[in-house]
């Protein structure tokens, strides 16, 4: 299929504020050319997306929105009324891609893209609603009928969100008059003249504020602060879960604490975060950082997983952080990075890259496998020799990944998230670029660009050099993660200079040709847990820069349930460095992956009762030394299905 004639693309990148400290650079800006990222890039190119169109097309998504057109009178295809969402979640990954040099041999994804925008444009109702489900009459449901289950603004969340990706990296506005026509229709519907009343999942929050931000019209953002002002009054209807799933039992500035369903939870925060700083709401912002630092505190597991709970997909209470049963669901990890990008912006600080950081290489990075067509929806940091990976409503699952979902919204979201991650590298402000993820890549904020060497998160040398120098001073700043001890700073081979956790800052004249090394020492450390965390008392985790590692059974001979390491050296400063772990390599997973061998104790204790007397074992238990191999958490489950622990014993 020929494609239209496009316009002038502005390559603004995903989130455009208008107010912060900070300003995003362009995604064409930025352009990763290497290391783990890129090779997740060309992985989401090659594998991830078309798979996914696959099994959109098997799943019958499009379909819905040809029977809309048709009137051919077919039944809704899916088992849930929200599926409309999942090809918007893709077509905003797939125009990221269709926007990159060498774009002209994705012909797959060019047809699926055409297709898909000609339906959802012939799909739209002519006041401007849309949503399959309800449109069809087989399903005899009427719109705005079922608003907590229904989904119909999420829906229209994700549908903005594509629709400004195509229009900021493509040129193309056919989306984006969808998207404002359904848009005017819901202002007109529950705006200030219409119905009191939320969506049940929290998303289209943060849509209607990127909305209002390129069009530049408020109603987007006046319905935006009414959805964030509405929740927590008790106006979503209940028939299954309580008011706390929903976030609907307190408003968000009273919110005691991150709760209910995680990825609602992620999302309406991060669509507070976009209205607080529009409508500069002090009070609102207060609350969010308020929440998140709880969140960290108490909620988030080490991996920077989010939802305790399977059986809501709930976060759970402060310390329930079971490892086993962990949901940490893909969606909530993007939902996270989702937040805190937007806390990052308004206030630059690092502590929030920290933990998007954490999460990027760990909770959001596990839910794929490694040849990219495989899916995990929850993401546990314990395999048991029996456990299957299924929710409580089937009778048998899979053992590890799956290659679809019949709820896919995780595998949509991998794929626009992995096709934006360059807007997430830099930003700038007046004469200062401030680099805070490390990828190998060229950047460029106004007349100041620079190439980035960093085989990161394998080896903490990152090399920036200046290849076109603005006049007069500038500042380049390098994020030094909080872990980060002994980090140092060097200018064109001057001694390096020691620097804290933050932000390391260089101020001066540059020429083309200066150098930056930054040189973060990727130290392997062990973590336990707050005496209140009960699932992982008297165990350690082991953690390299910001990897998780992990003990996978067919690295280890010894049951990894039975390996132990050495408490005194967690007690002393929480370091592995006197226990010397060794660095290694597992072919299997990769020429550059950073494996950990390490000296453990092994217990042998086959035969102890389940509960035996304090301070007896119910038999001899013996601990014979011997070595424990650790890969990345994000990398386990690529193999056989066999046991897996992140938390380790401690002897």
């Amino acid at each position: 299929m020929e494609a239209p004639a496009m316009r002038q693309a502005s390559g603004t990148s995903a989130v455009n504020p208008g107010k912060g400290v900070l300003r995003p650079l362009a995604t064409a800006a930025v352009k990763i050319t290497g290391g783990l990222l890129a090779q997740w890039q060309q992985r989401n190119r090659t594998a991830t997306i078309p798979h996914s169109l696959t099994e959109l097309r098997k799943s019958g998504n499009l379909e819905n929105f040809r029977t809309i057109i048709n009137g051919n009178g077919l039944d809704f295809v899916g088992r849930y009324p929200f599926l409309d969402t999942d090809i918007y979640k893709t077509l905003e990954g797939l125009v990221y891609e269709l926007a990159r040099d060498g774009a002209s041999e994705l012909l797959e994804e060019r047809d699926f893209y055409e297709e898909a925008v000609e339906l959802i444009v012939g799909a739209q109702s002519a006041n401007g609603y849309l949503s399959t489900y309800y449109q069809n009459p087989t399903t005899g449901k009427e719109a705005w009928s079922d608003l907590t289950w229904g989904h119909e603004l999420y829906n229209l969340g994700h549908l903005i969100q594509a629709a400004v990706a195509a229009k900021r990296q493509l040129g193309d506005d056919r989306l984006l008059e969808v998207a404002r026509h359904f848009a005017d229709h819901a202002f007109e519907t529950f705006g200030p003249d219409g119905i009191e009343q939320v969506c049940g999942h929290p998303e289209v929050e943060m849509a209607l504020v990127e909305l209002s931000r390129e069009t530049g019209c408020p109603n987007y953002l006046e319905l935006a602060t009414l959805f964030i002002d509405r929740r927590g009054r008790g106006l979503v209807e209940l028939n299954h879960f309580p008011a706390e799933y929903f976030q609907d039992n307190h408003p968000l500035r009273e919110l005691p604490s991150v709760t209910g369903h995680a990825v609602r939870m992620g999302y309406l925060a991060a669509g507070a975060a976009d209205v607080a700083a529009e409508t500069a709401d002090t009070t609102l912002f207060a609350s969010l950082e308020r929440l998140w630092q709880d969140m960290v505190n108490s909620k988030l597991y080490i991996t920077g997983g989010l939802g305790s709970r399977h059986s809501d997909e709930a976060i759970g209470d402060r310390y329930e952080l079971p490892s086993e049963r962990s949901y940490s669901e893909t969606c909530a990890a993007i939902s996270i990075m989702q937040w805190g990008w937007r806390m990052f912006l308004a206030t630059a600080d690092t502590r929030y890259i920290d933990v998007f950081e954490t999460v990027l290489y760990n909770a959001y990075a596990v839910g794929l496998s490694l040849e990219g067509t495989k899916f995990f929806y929850d993401n546990p940091l314990q395999r048991r020799g029996d456990h299957e990976q299924r929710s409580g409503a089937e009778t048998d699952g899979d053992l590890l990944r799956r290659s679809w979902f019949g709820c896919p919204c995780c595998p949509p979201n991998v794929i626009r998230w992995m096709s934006e991650l360059q807007d997430y590298i830099a930003v700038e402000k007046q004469d200062s670029l401030f680099i805070a993820n490390y990828a190998t890549a060229t950047i460029r904020s106004g007349t100041m660009a620079v190439d980035m060497k960093a085989n990161y998160p394998w080896d903490g040398n990152v090399l920036t050099t200046v290849t076109e120098a603005p006049e007069g001073e500038f500042m380049l700043a390098f994020r030094v993660p909080a872990w980060a001890k002994g980090a140092t700073l060097a200018v064109n081979d001057e001694a390096a200079v020691e620097v804290g956790s933050g932000w390391a800052q260089v101020e001066r004249e540059w020429r083309t040709g200066d150098r930056v090394q930054l040189v973060v020492p990727m130290v392997v450390s062990a973590h336990i847990s707050h005496p209140h965390l009960d699932a992982t008392r008297g165990s350690a985790a082991v953690v390299r820069g910001p990897l998780v590692y992990c003990a996978e059974q067919q690295d280890n001979e010894t049951s990894v349930d039975d390996l132990i390491i050495d408490s005194a050296g967690v007690a002393q400063a929480r370091t592995l460095d006197a226990a010397a772990p060794s660095l290694s390599s597992t072919p299997a997973l990769g020429a550059d992956v950073v494996t950990l061998t390490m000296p453990v104790r092994v217990a042998e204790a086959a035969d102890a009762e389940l509960y035996p007397l304090l301070g007896h074992s119910g038999t001899d238990t013996v601990f014979t030394p011997g070595t424990a191999t650790l890969v990345p958490y994000f990398l386990w489950g690529n193999r056989q299905a066999q046991p897996m622990r992140v938390w380790l014993r401690t002897y």
